[in-house]
């Protein structure tokens, strides 16, 4: 399968992660979705660690527990936020990212002093929040405000994240253990979580643990596609397509649970979309890739 045709798989699947969790979030608390998630990826994994022969030792344990820190918490904030929201609009916050790495760009500039600020990178950023308030206004009840916070932070935390992802694989980090510890860390992260909730819930049916079983599947099943994709196909292109998976939640929102239709918020998704990847081009285009630099993933592969 292409690089393209991967894509399009995994923002499928990712999709589909979004629906799981919030047909599973009436049954479950967010850290006890969050815990098996942690599970079944961690023991995908390391199968798939020892299949290929690699090994689980790393010599950059400090920024492991940073990226999974930072990773779990926009995990867990995201997955909380989709309980709360129209499933498109969680995944739109979810996935401005980019625009929050551009705005990162933007305040690191302005910090250092002397660096010129690309005029392109702040239209971008202002048109990506433009966006967002167009998204949040029309399709949120007053009581849903809170979840539109929590998945703009989700949002923010997940470019923090594709930061130490970044560093993680110039420090020569294959993505399958850097999968691995994130998968680990939110296992436990899942747990203590759950247990500062008062403990897993007692109505569990068997759909309710076929669900959260899917969400495992899906999430573990779209990062090793999305990582596939990347690894032979055109980053740009990539990093395009992977905003499809906005299109497939706003279809899954409307025919599965009725998700309100309003032109603004569509309005205001295409400005997301479109800014995140022009913030995307104009990043790769104002980054020298290094002779010899390790590949990493890409933004939003741990969501």
């Amino acid at each position: 399968m292409n690089a393209p045709m991967l894509m399009v798989l995994a923002s499928l699947l990712f999709s589909l992660m979004g629906v799981c969790v919030k047909l599973a979030s009436t049954q479950f608390g967010t850290g006890e979705i969050v815990m098996y998630r942690g599970l079944v990826g961690a023991v995908v994994m390391a199968v798939l660690v020892r299949v290929r022969g690699q090994s689980l030792r790393t010599a950059v344990p400090g920024m492991h527990l940073w990226r999974s820190i930072v990773g779990v918490s926009a995990l867990c904030l995201w997955f909380y936020a989709i309980s709360g929201l129209p499933l498109a609009t969680a995944m739109t916050l979810n996935y401005m990212s980019p625009i929050w790495m551009a705005m990162f760009l933007i305040g690191g500039s302005v910090l250092l002093g002397g660096a010129r600020v690309d005029a392109r990178l702040v239209a971008t950023v202002l048109a990506g929040f433009i966006g967002v308030a167009a998204i949040l206004r029309p399709s949120l009840d007053r009581d849903q405000l809170w979840f539109g916070v929590v998945g703009l932070f989700s949002g923010m935390l997940s470019a923090l994240a594709y930061l130490q992802i970044t560093a993680l694989g110039r420090a020569g980090e294959p993505e399958t253990r850097v999968v691995f510890y994130f998968s680990c860390a939110g296992t436990l992260a899942g747990l203590a979580l759950t247990l500062l909730q008062g403990g897993p819930s007692g109505d569990h049916d068997l759909r309710g643990l076929l669900l959260v079983l899917a969400v495992g599947v899906f999430a573990t099943a779209a990062q090793l596609a999305m990582t596939r994709a990347f690894s032979i196909g055109r980053p740009l292109v990539n990093a395009s397509l992977q905003y499809l998976g906005i299109a497939f939640s706003f279809a899954w929102g409307v025919l599965l649970f009725d998700d309100p239709v309003h032109p603004l918020s569509l309005l205001g998704m295409a400005m997301v979309v479109g800014s995140g990847i022009v913030a995307t081009r104009l990043r790769h285009a104002g980054a020298a890739p290094r002779r010899g630099a390790s590949d990493t993933l890409p933004p939003d592969l741990e969501s």
